[in-house]
């Protein structure tokens, strides 16, 4: 594929896409040909002065000005071999870049939450994809890569040392701490404008969004965890509902419709609870607060309190960030008390600071590490372990044991 640049990002004058850019900037091969593309081209002029700043010996990045809409789109995606997609929210706003790298054989990635709009997509753009070569990877951010590329460790763990596939996976956010920008809460705030209650009932449900049906198993989850959100697991301990479970479910369950995790293969996400007070306080939290984004006076009164898109945390206030996700999986084997695969993943810096890395060494690796993938819809787990080789490289550690 011969075009004038590897990587654009569009929509890099908004918060996610200006870490995206500093990263690239920073930490990029100096002679990667890319751009900025976005709605202000001095909005943009700014932004390629302060990377300028950042690492003046390296190839500059190119200038694009470019409207929501499907030919300015269009004519972006024919010029690039990816687009990195960080104009949010996804629902209101997303629809033009898919479509325009799906119709043009141009690598998509993005940084969505929103299950909905990538159900949307697949029913409109994913065959389109898989006839022009478009490799489109939605949700490779903070969500949902790390549930993802945790899960397919913890398979691929079991896989090696039992030649079986996987039964349970729990994955646990162990530690968070890190605020939401003006665009995550945005997109929180108009999720119920964008998408129907029968759309988000539908693209939500049990392996909405697999390639495949289904596996045959039952949902085990105990009445008690249903009702109050919490659960004790050995090696991770109390957990509780965790609010990014909804939109990483489907995508770990798209994953084991592509690499075949197993026929038993099930999911849970949770996060961890101080003691049980705390937990099942969180839990109903969670319900009144969704409740609550329902009801519109609700939302606008919220948008008068909160950063607006484009805003967020500053570099300062961000600075001691981190998070921590752990996994515990079980081998599908009819012995009693087999050992159990575990995987911690952690990384120091903003969730959006990741979400940065994550994005754009996604796109190296569509573009580098020769995966044999043919045009589609897929997910971060399937570019495996060279993706989670680079991301390691970038700071998002790995450790993975057995517990006997």
């Amino acid at each position: 594929m011969s075009r004038q640049y590897d990587i654009v990002v569009f929509g890099a004058t908004g918060y996610t896409g200006k870490y995206t850019a500093e990263y690239i900037t920073t930490s990029l091969s100096a002679d990667l040909k890319w751009a900025l593309a976005g709605r202000s081209e001095s909005k943009l002029n700014a932004v390629a002065d302060e990377l300028k700043a950042l690492n003046p010996d390296r190839l500059q990045p190119g200038i694009e000005v470019c409207n929501l809409n499907d030919a300015d789109l269009s004519a972006l995606a024919k010029k690039t071999k990816v687009i990195i997609a960080t104009v949010g929210p996804y629902g209101e706003h997303g629809e033009h870049a898919f479509k325009a790298c799906a119709e043009n054989g141009t690598h998509y990635l993005d940084a969505t939450g929103e299950i909905p709009y990538v159900a949307r997509m697949l029913k409109k753009y994913e065959a389109t994809a898989q006839e022009s070569g478009s490799i489109m990877i939605p949700q490779i951010g903070v969500e949902s890569a790390p549930p993802d590329l945790i899960t397919w460790s913890l398979v691929n763990m079991i896989k090696e040392r039992f030649s079986a596939p996987t039964g349970e996976v729990v994955v646990s956010v162990h530690e968070a701490n890190s605020a939401p920008s003006g665009g995550t809460l945005s997109t929180v705030l108009s999720f119920f404008e964008s998408f129907s209650l029968a759309e988000i009932k539908e693209s939500m449900g049990p392996y909405a969004i697999s390639p495949k049906p289904s596996p045959n198993t039952p949902d085990t989850t105990s009445w008690t965890t249903k009702l109050f959100g919490i659960r004790s697991v050995p090696d991770l301990g109390l957990l509780t509902t965790a609010f990014p479970a909804t939109t990483d479910t489907p995508i770990v369950q798209r994953s084991w419709g592509f690499l075949n995790y197993g026929p038993n293969f099930t999911f849970h996400e949770y996060m961890k609870a101080r003691n049980a007070f705390t937990g099942v306080m969180l839990h109903f939290g969670l319900i009144l607060g969704g409740l609550l984004i329902i009801i519109p006076f609700f939302r606008t009164l919220a948008r008068k309190f909160i950063y607006q898109p484009g805003d967020g945390p500053t570099r300062e206030q961000s600075k001691n960030d981190h998070f921590e996700y752990r996994g515990i999986a079980y081998p599908d084997v009819k012995v009693p008390n087999p050992p159990r695969a575990f995987c911690k993943a952690s990384f120091r810096g903003s969730m959006y600071l990741f979400t940065a890395v994550s994005l754009a060494e996604g796109a190296i690796s569509i573009l580098r590490d020769d995966h044999k993938l043919s045009g589609g819809v897929y997910t971060p787990a399937t570019l495996g372990q060279k993706f989670i080789d680079r991301l390691e490289g970038a700071g998002f550690k790995f450790e993975k044991k057995f517990y006997d």
